[in-house]
């Protein structure tokens, strides 16, 4: 937050929480040696990581980084000359909010300390509600995937290729993954090379390895070419390593769709189409291919979910709960509570109750394409910026329609709708996945998530207003719904057509995608590809050439290896993640110690 080096929670695989399970797994194995009655089971330290997964999902650069400076923003930063308080100070939950200048004054300027009463005693009302907010938010994703969890997992045996790394981490102990000799080549050249990489930043005469950071989007100066703008061109080892373990027909998607919206640009400006502002609405199309991927994993679940639903009613079916994290009453029964509680907080911050209704069910539903993309395919990413639900309730009613009050409450939203990087409910999907395989019972760990939910809020909040504090405050990602606010208060506006038929447009083609690909089983075209590929959006722009290295290194693989050579390297490929994520978080603990900058691998 302070130094604006890593961002360790804006992939799938978080970083941190990968080398926070190595340490573990070094102090585990130590152990072993002095106490073996003390170490950890594969079960106990599977555990610790979903965990460290829900409080860093909580405490992301897409989440809590968000909420906490919403606080105090709008009372701080309001002038004559912006007019925010005529525009929507008003409209503002004072409950949820902070007010007093005096309070805020240490939070912006820095150079101050959190630890004085009267600055508890304002903060800790609005901490402790929003904290029970987001328990509900995230208890309801609980419940949805503790009823699809069979569905994906035992039914279709979705891929999960996230979870590859924690699961062969933990396997015996680490004993026969780190005794891998593949794995320790792959480990020490990546190693070695993010230390040269991380020296040269401090050191100009080391010269950097491999290609990181590359706009080649200058090289096309000359009409039609020009219009495709920034193309990053930069190799990410980790993210090879990723991909070798996606289905090969989703990891060439991803780079694929990619280029084909960059040639989407192209043929707009032979087509004299770039006078439309936003052509060719990459985000637009990418929200619609995430709608569409949710309600087609929905409607192919249609008659699963009616099953569970005469169970849940009647208590009768021949449906097996043994193994579930949750009944399947108890799961109806808390997204129904979870999502009563959200539209009464909502209504109670002054949202139409009818608006909060659409507004959470859109939510999920992304929630649900988001989560069912990530166990089939194992994107590495999948941002989908500022194209939440807030951001399609005023795309297809208009903020005209939806009102000031609306709009207000909507921009307190924007820290989960931001983008959805570090989304939980996947998380907590894989969670269960990994109970599954590992062959522990799911159902503690509901609580745990609970617990590592409520613990991740309330430390989010004191370190970020501790640090801002101490360091002052710029305001953070605040400038951005509120900014936001101001402009659609001053400038009105009714449905935005040609947004919402881009919309449609991606969620068309999504579908077609997959019925082709139910159709024709050599189909290579992957619905979820189109869907992360947003040529617009930030992750896909910079990770689409380490995906093509991937498609490649694994094609070339099955093609004269087989499965069995696939197996046989693959820690090699879990060694070139493992030693990327350690060697780069170290860094990360030496910027944060030095209170220095570092290289962002």
């Amino acid at each position: 937050m302070v130094w604006w080096g890593l961002f360790p929670t804006t992939m799938s695989l978080f970083f941190n929480v990968i080398f926070c399970l190595f340490v573990i797994i070094l102090l585990n194995r130590w152990i072993k040696n002095i106490q073996p009655d003390w170490m950890l089971t594969q079960s106990e330290l599977l555990t610790i990581y979903i965990l460290l997964c829900m409080g860093s999902v909580v405490a992301s650069h897409d989440f809590g980084q968000i909420l906490v400076p919403l606080i105090g923003h709008v009372s701080w930063f309001e002038t004559p000359e912006n007019e925010w308080r005529d525009l929507f100070f008003r409209y503002m939950p004072k409950w949820l909010t902070i007010q007093d200048k005096s309070i805020l004054e240490g939070y912006y300027e820095g150079e101050s300390t959190l630890y004085n009463l009267a600055r508890f005693k304002a903060w800790i009302p609005p901490m402790l509600w929003w904290t029970t907010f987001i328990v509900a938010l995230l208890f309801v994703m609980v419940c949805i995937n503790a009823i699809l969890r069979k569905k994906w997992t035992e039914n279709e045996k979705l891929a999960y290729p996230i979870i590859e790394l924690p699961f062969a981490m933990t396997q015996d102990s680490g004993t026969q993954f780190f005794s891998n000799r593949l794995f320790w080549i792959a480990f020490t050249l990546v190693a070695i090379l993010n230390v040269v990489n991380g020296l040269s930043y401090f050191i100009p005469s080391i010269p950097i390895i491999g290609v990181r950071f590359r706009n080649i989007g200058y090289l096309f100066t000359e009409k039609p070419w020009n219009a495709l703008g920034t193309v990053r061109f930069s190799i990410y080892p980790f993210v090879i390593g990723l991909g070798f373990f996606m289905p090969i027909d989703l990891s060439f998607s991803c780079w694929f769709f990619f280029l084909f919206r960059k040639s989407q640009h192209v043929l707009g400006a032979i087509l004299g189409m770039r006078s439309l502002p936003g052509f060719p609405y990459d985000r637009q199309q990418s929200l619609g291919a995430y709608l569409g991927l949710s309600i087609f994993a929905v409607w192919t679940s249609r008659r699963y979910l009616t099953r569970i639903l005469k169970h849940a009613a009647v208590g009768r079916s021949d449906l097996d709960e043994s193994n579930e994290p949750m009944r399947y009453r108890n799961a109806i029964l808390g997204i129904i509570l979870g999502l009563a509680y959200l539209v009464g907080f909502s209504y109670k911050m002054g949202l139409t109750i009818w608006i909060a209704v659409s507004f959470f069910l859109i939510y999920y539903f992304l929630s649900i394409g988001i989560t069912r993309m990530r166990a089939e395919s194992g994107a590495p990413a999948h941002d989908l910026h500022v194209m939440g639900a807030d951001y399609t309730l005023a795309t297809f009613l208009g903020t005209r329609f939806l009102g000031r009050q609306n709009l207000t409450v909507l921009s307190f939203f924007f820290f989960f709708n931001r983008a959805h990087r570090s989304h939980a409910m996947p998380h907590q999907l894989e969670g269960f996945k990994l109970a599954e395989r590992s062959g522990f019972r799911s159902s503690p760990l509901i609580i745990s998530i609970i617990l590592a939910i409520i613990v991740g809020s309330v430390s989010s909040f004191w370190a970020y207003a501790h640090d801002s504090y101490h360091f002052g405050s710029g305001g953070g990602f605040g400038w951005e719904p509120f900014r936001k606010l101001q402009q659609q208060m001053n400038h009105p506006s009714g449905p935005r057509i040609l947004e919402s038929m881009f919309i449609g447009v991606g969620m068309v083609f999504t579908f077609v995608l997959m019925l082709f690909r139910m159709k024709f089983f050599w189909w290579p075209f992957h619905a979820v590809g189109y869907a992360v590929s947003g040529a617009d959006d930030w992750c896909m722009n910079w990770l689409w050439l380490s995906l093509m290295v991937a498609t490649l290194i694994k094609w070339v693989t099955l093609k004269h290896g087989g499965l069995g050579v696939h197996r046989r390297f693959s820690p090699f490929f879990l060694g070139v993640i493992l030693g990327e994520f350690v060697v780069g978080s170290l860094w990360s603990v030496y910027g944060i110690s030095a209170n220095t900058k570092i290289f962002p691998f």
